[in-house]
């Protein structure tokens, strides 16, 4: 298997989701087009959480989207397994799809506001024939209510409007894992709920990874929450991947001039590396992605410019086993033994 110079890849584990050259791009009239994602790939192992972490409108969440084929992308492939997801069959897609459930950014929303809890979670078991004897129906259901924390007696008779966005964002959780996936796509599942609550999503989210050996997408714009729930994080800047490093340790080993802006923004605690502050960005406006910079489009606010930067796009290089980047001029922060 070729991996485009795009790509993420893990090293000596069997992979569960794998994606090259991706591009999609949307309609903006006159014939203008957005360029929302251009040229990404990723592999996500089997056991692994990939964090995937910038800006809004950064590109993350089409990119969650194209990989579940929610739209299908413009260019490029999706692997889930062995299966080649970009171009199969609408129902040979739906089926395969199965094994890979999305939890979406608005947790309130996303549920049908008509249906119980308790239909919401059946739903998916009842469409692909995995409920078994109907017998088991409501013990199933409770089940998977008390592995998300819910308590069955409480929440299964209600609709949406009679939980909390916590709840709501739970039962979501809990209608994902009742198809027993093998990727669960995290497209900022915390960011519309109050912090404590958050906290206890993130500890739920990791707790059931780990439980049922689940390959994780996290898509997220806050760099705390990446870096704490993921084994490697992903940046991308305006369509395009920035860096790929293991979170483990990423404020000591970020090199690319974005991922350090992004650390810079985190409050500072004693002891903590040195890091750019943001005033040491040029000021400029956020380029459009409807006409993106020529070269390394984070060129517009990088210190390290040149004209190298304008000309000539960046490759994706390794620069330590497992740590990649695309930058001309930045160099790797320490070595390893």
């Amino acid at each position: 298997m070729t991996i485009t110079d795009h790509a993420v890849t893990p090293r000596n584990r069997p992979l569960a989701l794998t994606a090259e050259n991706l591009v999609v791009e949307f309609p903006a009239g006159r014939g203008r087009k957005v360029h929302a994602v251009s040229g990404v790939g990723l592999e996500v192992a089997a056991g692994e959480t990939l964090g995937i972490l910038g800006e809004s409108g950064c590109g993350k969440s089409t990119v969650g989207r194209s990989l579940i084929q929610l739209p299908p992308p413009d260019s490029g492939t999706v692997r889930l397994g062995e299966v080649t997801l970009t171009g199969l069959a609408p129902k040979e897609l739906r089926r395969a799809r199965s094994r890979m459930q999305i939890i979406m950014q608005d947790p309130v929303s996303a549920l049908n506001p008509r249906r119980k809890v308790k239909d919401l979670l059946w739903e998916g078991p009842s469409i692909w024939g995995t409920g078994g004897d109907t017998r088991d129906k409501d013990e199933r259901i409770d089940a998977a209510l008390r592995d998300v924390g819910l308590d069955p007696g409480t929440v299964r008779e209600r609709r949406p409007h009679e939980l909390s966005g916590g709840q709501c964002q739970r039962v979501c959780i809990a209608r994902a894992l009742m198809l027993d996936p093998e990727v669960l796509i995290c497209d900022e599942p915390v960011s519309s709920l109050d912090v404590s609550v958050q906290a206890q999503i993130l500890n739920l989210l990791e707790a059931t990874a780990r439980r049922r050996a689940l390959s994780m997408v996290f898509i997220a714009h806050d760099v705390s929450v990446v870096k704490n729930i993921s084994d490697r994080v992903m940046v991308m800047y305006l369509g395009k991947v920035c860096e790929v490093l293991p979170s483990d340790g990423m404020e000591h080993e970020a090199a690319h001039p974005y991922t350090r802006l992004l650390l810079a923004s985190l409050p500072r605690v004693p002891g903590a590396p040195d890091l750019p502050d943001a005033d040491s960005v040029p000021a400029a406006e956020l380029p459009s992605p409807l006409d993106p910079p020529s070269g390394c489009r984070f060129r517009t606010r990088c210190p390290l410019a040149t004209a190298l930067c304008a000309g000539e796009e960046p490759p994706l290089r390794e620069i330590h086993p497992g740590h990649r980047i695309a930058c001309h001029h930045a160099e790797p922060r320490r070595n390893h033994a």
